[in-house]
């Protein structure tokens, strides 16, 4: 008998050993390059046929290959940063939500099942995800990015990456990273562009093997993105060795003459991206349609167009588009259960939980709930930009469905989980109050998408009615504010000088605070607000997004607690306008925000302790290894987000006071205590010295566990020393981290 338990022990230690070195071998992917089932041979194939085409191909045809207008066969391309923007697929949370969940296991996974939903389609070319680091709550296009900090944005960015091209692309969707790069900020200093700029695109090309790559309609340096020898020959292709495609955005190209005058006229536009490597002009080839002129004028060689059609060709040919038989995915539903389900999933690691006095959960005894405001029973409150529904709404004028797929509004989410016990009186209020009321008057002088001229804003009719809101709130016991942006107020060419609740919002909280009920603020949109007017009048605030399909019932299952919120933000929550642009890099120095980045409540409470870090540490070291344990102190299950930030002291150059370089998401019952380790490559350390040189640098570095960017439950310093180490590419861009 002693035997047999002695055996049995045996075993089951071999089977934790073998479940460690699992773990450790899963995570030890993260710094490799992602194969995508491409073997050499396969890829020598695939050049002997790229060649033989080549060789038999018109310059019609070619012509029709750069203009995305071939049929051999066709490249044929979508949005999907929030799901497949197609009529009744699945709605996911917009990008900046998904970056709140600080998952990329989340994420792959969603752009896992968006890809096979897409390929079933025959849409093999996913124009996302969008790696712009996004410091400015002011622009309209923060939604659709993962946020302040380059290495959380390069995580998720390599992680959508993963789950759309999968690990064999002959199965999968191409991915299209944008936009290369440092569009939607401004002043960036050389240093900041090389080192946080341009990391998550060279994560994306370097692990993740991006297959396709968009630039910007900005201009770098004064030279618009499309033209920009340094970006898309010299760090592109010379440096990062990128051998997918580069596809420009819409129009763009025409935008290096029209709105740019950096080209004398189409043609010479056309001259001007051919050569520097952009290989496909979409959506309908304004200028790359006269390449015959420019090969008979001499502006360009047949090798320069044979270039950019080998690598069309070849990024056909590695998503199997020209093998017979053609591969094609089964087809799925495009709002199945399964998917639905990862859609609330999704939506409830995204919503942030700001402020709590304690108002929250809400309690078993409530007899009348106050729900008021614009986004209560709205279902633009759930959907971001680039949505099939958003877009039909904002470039076609069309009204949305809400039943294909079914849309959950906040109020449908409060009825499903509380219409039986609880009364819930709904009135809107008040309205957005769209401050832009004709689109098309600005829209002249644009540089971007050009479908804007033509947008009119549609007029919908909410009836409103200011008095018999706050008669509700004044008879509630809580009121429940759903306040925020719709799809006027936020996203592509919708950026917003002040970013305070619009119109009538603001006031309209400031009087239902003034009824001396609990307010609860929820905010619906694409950006954090300047809630500092009403913040300390709200008993909790929630920043909810526009949280897709699912949403009001993942809002309504935070409210009631049989959710447990997790989510931490991912921008900074400025205190007034002039603080924007603001990030936590910096770490406020001389700008106390409203709510700094990482931060995001639970229904229960956190310990840090015991803390350790490594000694001996060294510039040719393989890791500095950083742990604690944390603990669940409270009395409920939940999820906790220790963050590892560094801070380097006294170099040679100055540096970000702080920088995000560790993060996981630590599941913890009530009661339960888990040890975090973190190990960080001295290479996460490397940056740009005077001579332009990457390095690692001996060193004092400050490194910090927190529970947000200024929550800091532990910190030490280190000396890293040793000889300083030129780096011309990094290996190592992110920290492994173990839980056990």
């Amino acid at each position: 008998m002693q035997f047999k338990k002695l055996f049995l022990l045996l075993v089951l230690c071999q089977l934790l050993s073998c479940s460690n070195k699992s773990d450790l071998t899963k995570k030890s992917t993260l710094n490799q390059k992602s194969t995508l089932g491409l073997t050499s041979e396969r890829e020598h194939e695939i050049r002997e046929k790229v060649e033989d085409m080549l060789d038999t191909m018109s310059l019609s045809t070619k012509v029709k290959t750069l203009v995305g207008e071939s049929s051999t066969p066709l490249l044929k391309h979508g949005e999907a940063i929030s799901g497949y923007n197609i009529k009744g697929a699945t709605t996911l949370p917009q990008q900046i939500g998904i970056s709140c969940s600080w998952n990329p296991e989340l994420l792959k996974t969603n752009t896992g099942y968006t890809s096979r939903m897409m390929r079933s389609l025959g849409t093999t070319l996913a124009l996302s995800p969008m790696l712009d680091v996004s410091r400015n709550a002011k622009w309209g296009r923060m939604e659709e990015s993962f946020g302040e900090s380059e290495y959380l944005t390069a995580r998720m960015g390599l992680a959508f990456i993963n789950g759309m091209q999968t690990d064999d692309l002959s199965k999968g969707v191409a991915t299209t990273t944008k936009h290369f790069a440092g569009y939607g900020g401004k002043n960036q200093n050389d240093y900041e562009f090389l080192e946080e700029i341009l990391m998550p695109h060279e994560v994306a090309v370097r692990l993740g093997n991006t297959q396709s790559l968009m630039p910007g309609y900005h201009a770098y340096k004064n030279i618009p993105a499309h033209a920009s020898s340094f970006l898309l020959k010299d760090i592109l292709r010379e440096k990062w060795e990128y051998d997918g495609i580069v596809v420009s955005d819409y129009f763009a190209v025409k935008q290096i003459f029209t709105s740019y005058n950096y080209a004398k006229n189409k043609l010479d536009a056309l001259v001007i991206a051919l050569k520097n490597g952009v290989d496909l002009e979409i959506p309908f080839g304004d200028c790359y349609q006269l390449i015959p002129e420019a090969l008979e004028k001499n502006l360009i060689t047949m090798e320069e167009v044979n270039t950019s059609v080998r690598r069309i060709l070849t990024l056909k040919c590695r998503l199997g588009l020209l093998d017979e038989p053609l591969i094609i995915n089964d087809t799925i539903a495009l709002d199945s259960k399964s998917f639905r389900n990862r859609a609330y999933i999704s939506a409830t690691q995204s919503i942030v939980l700001l402020k709590n006095n304690g108002i929250l959960p809400l309690k078993k005894d409530l007899e009348k709930v106050a729900l008021v405001g614009p986004n209560a029973a709205s279902v633009e409150s759930l959907l971001g930009d680039y949505t099939y529904q958003s877009l039909k709404l904002y470039w076609d004028k069309q009204p949305i469905d809400r039943h294909n797929p079914e849309l959950i509004t906040l109020y449908d989410g409060l009825q499903n989980a509380i219409g039986q016990e609880v009364e819930i009186l709904y009135e809107r209020g008040c309205d957005w109050m769209v401050e832009r009321k004709d689109p098309s008057k600005t829209a002249k002088s644009m540089i971007g998408d050009e479908r804007e001229k033509n947008v009119v804003e549609l007029h919908q009719d909410h009836v409103t009615d200011y008095k018999k809101a706050i008669r509700y709130a004044e008879e509630s016991d809580i009121i429940i504010a759903a306040m925020g942006e719709n799809r006027y107020l936020c996203g592509e060419s919708r950026s917003r000088n002040d970013i305070r609740l619009a119109g009538e919002q603001e006031q309209f909280v400031k009087d239902l605070i003034k009824t001396g009920k609990p307010v609860v603020l929820i905010i619906f949109g694409g950006r954090p607000h300047v809630l500092t007017a009403v913040e300390k009048g709200c008993s909790a605030i929630i920043q909810a997004w526009y949280p897709g399909e699912e949403g009001g019932n993942a809002v309504a299952d935070i409210l009631t607690g049989k959710v447990n919120p997790s989510a931490k933000m991912t921008v900074t929550v400025p205190r007034t306008n002039e603080q924007c642009p603001i990030w936590y890099g910096k770490r406020y120095k001389n700008k106390k925000p409203l709510y700094p980045f990482g931060h995001g409540l639970s229904y229960t409470t956190f310990s840090y302790d015991e803390f350790e870090i490594s000694d001996q540490n060294k510039t040719s070291s393989k890791w500095i290894t950083v742990s604690c344990n944390i603990t669940n102190t409270g009395q409920r299950d939940g999820v906790e987000i220790p963050q590892l930030y560094i801070s380097p002291k006294g170099l040679s150059m100055p540096r970000p006071a702080l920088s995000l370089q560790g993060f996981t998401r630590v599941a913890l019952k009530k009661g339960e205590s888990k040890r975090v380790t973190f190990q960080v490559s001295p290479e996460q350390l490397a940056f740009y010295n005077q001579e332009m040189s990457q390095v690692i640098e001996p060193g004092t570095y400050e490194f910090l566990i927190g529970a947000s960017s200024t929550d800091i439950k532990f910190s030490s310093l280190i000396e890293l020393k040793g000889e300083e180490i030129k780096l011309p590419l990094k290996n190592i861009f992110f920290s492994e981290t173990l839980i056990n």
